[in-house]
């Protein structure tokens, strides 16, 4: 009885070490966490093992330099689950010890991979995840080997992200070289190695290092000489016997002025290098806090500028603007009235464009992969904006006029003049705009993801500077003012015609509700459009009629409000989705990684594009230069495969994608080519730039 007892509680004691997440090893504390506790079957799921060497410590990177050794997983996963990805490393750090170069990690790193639960299991059903860990963990005296076995028991759910795992998942994806666009170069000179890489702000670069992900490349101990030689990053040391061929891969961390090293991951082809170059910056004087004085940052600002300014001409946006212009000339209002109104109109858009911008970084370090407009992949949302578009129109048409007695959507404050009407009229611009991803905008919010938080704060505040610029200049230039046609007849004339853009932005947000939620979903939508509409018409005649009326404001909020919520915000309809005309003229394939992954082993060239039906930039590209026949007929002749990656909806690959490429939103093109390199296009495509793509 007594060794049956005992035999009992010895493996009652080993239960939880069977499903054990975290493992505390002498030397090493590791741990398997994953984004979300409830993976959505299907679905790919990112998971890390962090391993955090004790003070003293360290453990390796995937090539470990001139001594050590690279983390082993082995993985246990249930029936039908394909086997994880390679490992993704962190960018690593140099450690000389007795003369040889380690490549190490002397604090917490975390390598990442994914996982795709099968698409059959049900919710509720098990899903653990197993892996057996191997490191090798030294000191500067000593290397010991370690191993755990770790089991995360997940359930199949909605693919929620985890309030306490998804941050630091984000974070680890962050900690990852970023894929560089631009294809490196290599040489060997004499016995020395020399390599090129493109890449831009080079004068803030203040040191670099290259980890060869091979060996036979370098000599790793050997100090690596950097110089800027014209618009590229030069690194030369000492060639490794007998030497490298073909193409070269790696990790190039950079450290560049006030920032935390970065590293980028480096594919360079054997071809010609530059000569040496400029010595890099010494870091005087550029420990300025306040970022002021960084031209990068500078430059990030400046773009995010022309992207708000960009914005004005937009559809949506320019009546807005138009009107209120023209309010001041009608107004006949002094230079003191026009300077207020102007900084009213600002604050409102740089207040609404920041908070949207506080929105995605917050999600984001919770641990959603969210961008710019991620608001939009949202039917209900969709469908606001489609009755709050439809008002506006209505409005503009002359069918009702705003008063503070009418209520209507809160736009009595943004259509009723002087200082706070400004400020509600520039916060409705902002968020009508945000649809639109245009020019400069790209990198400036993708930087500012990846930017520290005021710094990326004051990127959006600068969008927000640009959308507002123009009234701003209005109201404090008198010149402009006086140019502005004095107010008569036509401006009524104007008004009914700027309702027709604001018409046709109605329509483009039903189309859209149709691809997010289906015909019913946008039957719902246009239901809501239509029940509004009869609304504004009665709130109109009853204004004609001299009838003041304190009610419709709330009836009209009511309305809004019953037919936004009415719209299913739940997975999208089977077959709902419907390719562009160009997608199907050039024959695109769905955007998955793996798929990516594998044409780009085969070596096959491959066009990216990541769109969204919301985006109007987007469906200005596949309508014109996506569409035309003499593209198509060179991607077929060259053998270029076309892949997108539709954005509509949240989409997780894309997301993750989108994040790593260091961009906020959409669209995004990218050209790969058969030789592995790889060039992002800019923003607005012409027939010549896609044609001119090699195969």
């Amino acid at each position: 009885m007594i060794r049956f007892l005992v035999l009992l509680l010895a493996t009652l004691l080993a239960l939880p070490a069977l499903a054990q997440s975290v493992s505390d090893q002498p030397h090493t504390k590791v741990e398997l966490i994953a984004a979300s506790s409830m993976p959505a079957p299907g679905k790919p799921l990112t998971i890390g093992i962090a391993l955090s060497p004790k003070a003293g410590w360290h453990t390796y990177w995937l090539n470990p330099g001139d001594a050590g050794a690279p983390t082993r997983a082995a993985w246990t996963l249930p029936a039908g689950t394909a086997e994880p990805a390679e490992l993704q490393y962190p960018v690593p750090g140099t450690l000389v010890v007795s003369g040889l170069m380690n490549h190490v990690y002397e604090t917490t790193n975390v390598l990442v991979t994914s996982v795709t639960p099968p698409a059959g299991l049900a919710p509720g059903s098990a899903f653990p995840v197993s892996v057996q860990v191997d490191w090798l963990v030294c000191s500067h005296e000593q290397c010991v080997p370690e191993a755990a076995t770790l089991t995360l028991p997940l359930t199949i759910g909605d693919g929620a992200t985890d309030a306490v795992m998804g941050p630091r998942i984000v974070k680890a994806r962050e900690a990852l070289p970023k894929p560089l666009a631009a294809t490196a170069s290599w040489a060997v000179q004499g016995q020395r190695f020399v390599l090129s890489v493109p890449m831009a702000g080079l004068e803030q670069v203040q040191r670099a290092w290259f980890f060869p992900a091979g060996d036979l490349v370098i000599n790793h101990v050997t100090p690596q000489a950097v110089t800027r030689a014209g618009d590229a990053l030069r690194i030369e040391t000492d060639a490794a016997a007998p030497g490298p061929t073909g193409e070269v891969t790696g990790v190039l961390r950079v450290e560049m002025a006030g920032e935390p090293p970065i590293g980028f991951a480096i594919t360079a082809a054997p071809g010609t290098v530059p000569g040496p170059g400029a010595a890099l910056a010494t870091g005087a004087g550029s420990d300025d806090s306040s970022g002021g004085g960084a031209p990068g940052l500078a430059l990030v600002l400046l773009g995010a500028v022309l992207g708000g300014l960009i914005l004005n001409i937009m559809p949506c946006v320019f009546p807005i603007l138009s009107l209120k212009a023209l309010a001041l000339a009608k107004g006949n209002v002094d230079a003191g009235k026009a300077r207020a109104e102007a900084l009213a109109y600002t604050a409102g858009v740089v207040l609404v464009v920041t908070a949207l911008g506080g929105m995605v970084l917050a999600l984001r370090a919770a641990g959603s992969q969210v961008g710019w407009a991620f608001q939009l992949q949202d039917p209900r949302v969709i469908g606001f904006l489609l009755l709050l578009v439809t008002a506006i129109a209505l409005n503009l048409a002359g069918l009702f006029e705003v008063t503070l007695t009418t209520g209507n959507l809160g736009q009595d404050q943004a259509r009723s003049g002087g200082v706070r009407g400004s400020f509600f009229t520039g916060a409705l611009a902002a968020f009508v705009a945000t649809p639109c991803t245009g020019p400069f905008m790209a990198g400036a919010l993708g930087a500012a993801l990846v930017l520290p938080t005021i710094q990326a704060l004051s990127v959006f505040a600068g969008l927000g500077f640009g959308l507002a610029l123009p009234f701003l200049l209005i109201g404090f230039v008198p010149a402009l003012r006086r140019r502005l046609p004095k107010p008569g007849a036509w401006m009524v004339r104007l008004r009914a015609i700027l309702s027709v853009p604001m018409f046709l932005t109605a329509l483009a947000l039903a189309w859209v509700l149709g691809q997010q939620a289906g015909v019913d979903g946008m039957a719902m939508g246009l239901a809501g459009a239509l029940l509004l509409g009869l609304f504004l018409w009665w709130l109109g005649a009853q204004q004609a009629s001299g009838k003041s009326l304190l009610m419709p404001g709330a009836l009209s909020l009511a309305t809004v409000v019953a037919a936004t919520l009415l719209i299913e915000a739940g997975t999208p309809p089977s077959g709902a989705a419907v390719a562009s005309a160009a997608a199907s003229e050039l024959g695109a394939v769905k955007f998955t990684p793996a798929a990516l992954a594998d044409l780009r082993a085969q070596g096959k060239p491959v066009f990216l594009f990541m769109t969204a039906d919301w985006c109007l930039t987007c469906k200005v590209n596949e309508k014109g230069a996506m569409a035309a026949t003499a593209v198509a007929d060179s991607f077929k002749a060259k053998g270029i495969t076309v892949m997108e990656g539709d954005w509509t909806r949240s989409d997780p690959e894309i997301s993750e994608w989108l994040a790593e490429h260091k961009r906020a939103g959409v669209p995004v093109y990218v050209f790969y080519d058969s030789k592995g390199g790889e060039r992002e296009l800019p923003q607005i495509l012409t027939v010549d730039e896609l044609t001119s793509l090699a195969g």
